[in-house]
């Protein structure tokens, strides 16, 4: 059975995933707690929560550029900081999210309770029941429920906004901090859990349909329209309600944008509010229930947990065992207080984020040189470091009970890890290339180099070639002394023969004839030496960077890489196509970079297997 997911969602199912996973508790239930603690100023510490989450969401965008494979998070921190620190990450995550979607269910349970006078819980286990229905029949629908759940939703917060500025008095701003402008930085930890959401993309990043672009692109659009409906929302609701949002915690709104709506649109405005509020605990529980059961599948494909976890359905391509083990944890979470827990889930989401820039930081300095994303990081590593303190800051903020659950979690994930998926799995990761920089010392096989090509190839969808199987199987020499033009021929002759029933003489001969006809060199970095053999059906290729460069000629002194081409006449059209192919790649304006940071012969192999050109 294939264990690839199927790659079904688009630009618009990333959008709608990412804002739905954000509108919900963060809209409908914590402004009034927010008001409470800071006053109008908690319009500033929405915007504050914004522009940190920025810095994590930037960094996630980048790594889901680079590695767009199910798991997210996960899989960045296990590829950058290994498999121990990826399996507490991994599985607090899973936590994290999946209780999320525990408390989106409940929320939307006491709404629809409004209307349906049913138990509380019996309404949330149908509602969980019903997603994981859909979540199993495949991701394109889910997809598309989302698409109607968020635009609906969009729709109506809209409507709320330009109804509700006509009605707005300008007196509830003021004074707009009373509690001191340190209360404004407070309350951006209680709102940041808002901006969790955007951390659910990367965990169906595999199932994207062109996932450097629709990826990156969604995050940010969800970002900055959610952004936009937090502060307009909040701002309209506190002109509308002011100190009637709540003066104490025991009297906070637990619904201020209803409570909202019933000032200025009436019963009306209520039910269609209400109704708001169902449509995003229904996107945010259905968002979670897709992304939280990645994450079991993404460890199971490491070996770090059991193998079962990562079962695909033979119709759907659905990951129906996580799917359905996600659902049950969510459904016996309804039984549980949760009140410390909830810190503990939003204090998750914060090291989340933290993951997130540390991940960039150590993949960037390892120089790991298949780390290839398509979308960059501007501002780095400023981005990240500012991010990593105002985290840290939030973290702090959460309170003790929560940092010590959290930290209760990451020991239970150690020891899943030591006691399970130690004796399964060893694998490389950046942070060991970065060691390696540092104290100069060879002690890595390359498999975290081949693990990223084989994800570059499936993410830009490479399809191998007659080129590519010529540059796997034949010889790459890395020459470190200066040469000149007599000493490189002897040195191809040489290797060739070995390979060819011609002389090393004859090849030798052919080469210094071709090079006296015009200079094979094509710029000061490049040359193509190339010679037609006696025969039929034949044709080789050796490639050779000379770190400090090859004399071929009194113009050309420096040259360090050189494709040596050789080939029967009947193979004429395939040696101008692997010129033309060298040609492209060459063009990459990283291209010599990569070429003289090459660790080694593999790694040279690959700046040529990934570079950009048109497949034979």
């Amino acid at each position: 059975m294939s264990r690839s997911l199927k790659k079904e969602l688009g630009l618009l199912d990333v959008f709608s995933i990412a804002s739905g996973a954000m509108i919900s508790s963060g809209l409908f239930i914590l402004p009034g707690l927010a008001y409470v603690q800071a006053g109008p100023g908690m319009i500033l510490a929405y915007m504050l929560a914004g522009l940190l989450a920025a810095t994590g969401m930037l960094s996630q965008s980048e790594l889901i550029s680079a590695m767009p494979k199910a798991g997210g998070t996960y899989f960045f921190v296990a590829r950058s900081m290994g498999p121990g620190v990826g399996t507490i990450d991994g599985l607090i995550e899973w936590f994290s999210i999946s209780l999320k979607s525990a408390f989106a269910l409940i929320g939307m349970a006491a709404f629809t309770r409004l209307i349906i006078d049913v138990d509380i819980h019996v309404i949330a286990v149908l509602f969980c029941l019903i997603f994981l229905a859909l979540n199993i029949i495949g991701a394109k629908e889910t997809g598309r429920f989302q698409i109607v759940i968020v635009f609906v939703l969009i729709g109506l917060l809209i409507f709320y906004i330009f109804d509700g500025l006509i009605h707005i008095d300008v007196n509830n701003f003021t004074p707009f901090a009373p509690k001191g402008s340190v209360s404004i930085f407070s309350t951006a930890g209680l709102v940041f859990v808002s901006y969790g959401g955007l951390l659910k993309i990367g965990s169906i990043s595999e199932e994207t349909k062109n996932p450097t672009r629709n990826l990156p692109l969604g995050m940010i659009l969800s970002f900055v329209v959610v952004g936009i409906l937090y502060a307009l929302v909040v701002f309209v609701t506190t002109g509308v309600l002011g100190n009637e949002l709540g003066t104490t915690v025991e009297n906070a709104s637990l619904t201020p944008i209803t409570d909202g709506a019933a000032v200025f649109m009436g019963d009306l405005g209520v039910i269609a509010l209400t109704i708001a509020a169902i449509l995003a605990f229904v996107s945010t529980a259905n968002a979670g229930v897709l992304s939280a059961s990645r994450y079991p599948l993404a460890l199971s494909r490491d070996k770090l947990i059991p193998s079962f976890f990562g079962k695909l359905s033979k119709r759907s391509k659905t990951p129906y065992i996580s799917i359905l083990f996600t659902g049950a944890f969510i459904m016996l979470s309804f039984m549980l207080k949760l009140d410390i827990l909830v810190k503990a889930a939003s204090t998750v989401i914060i090291f989340t984020y933290i993951f997130s820039c540390l991940a960039v930081i150590i993949l960037r300095e390892s120089r790991v040189q298949n780390y290839q994303p398509k979308f960059k990081s501007p501002l780095y590593p400023w981005v990240q470091i500012i991010g990593i303190g105002g985290f840290l800051i939030l973290v702090y903020e959460m309170g003790l009970e929560a940092i010590l659950v959290s930290l209760g979690l990451g020991f239970l994930g150690f020891l899943t890890y030591w006691f399970y998926g130690k004796k399964k799995t060893e694998s490389e990761y950046a942070l060991l290339h970065l060691i390696e920089r540092i104290t100069n010392k060879q002690f890595l096989t390359g498999e975290l180099e081949s693990e990223l090509k084989d994800i570059i190839r499936e993410r830009d969808d490479i399809v191998k070639d007659r080129f590519d199987n010529l540059v796997e199987d034949r010889c790459v020499l890395d020459i470190e002394q200066k040469v000149n033009k007599e000493e490189l021929f002897k040195i191809i002759a040489k290797k060739v023969s070995e390979k060819l029933d011609i002389t090393d003489q004859t090849i030798y001969d052919l080469l210094t004839a071709r090079e006296a006809e015009s200079s094979t060199a094509l710029t000061e970095f490049l040359a193509i030496p190339h010679i037609i053999i006696e025969g039929e059906k034949t044709f080789e290729m050796l490639i050779i960077r000379a770190k400090k460069g090859i004399e071929l000629s009194e113009d050309h002194k420096d040259i360090k890489a050189i494709f040596v081409l050789l080939g029967t006449k009947d193979e004429r059209n395939f040696h101008l196509r692997v010129i033309s192919a060298i040609a492209q790649i060459v063009r990459d304006p990283d291209f010599e970079k990569r070429w003289m940071d090459a660790k080694n012969p593999e790694n040279l192999r690959d700046v040529i297997l990934l570079g950009k050109r048109v497949r034979m």
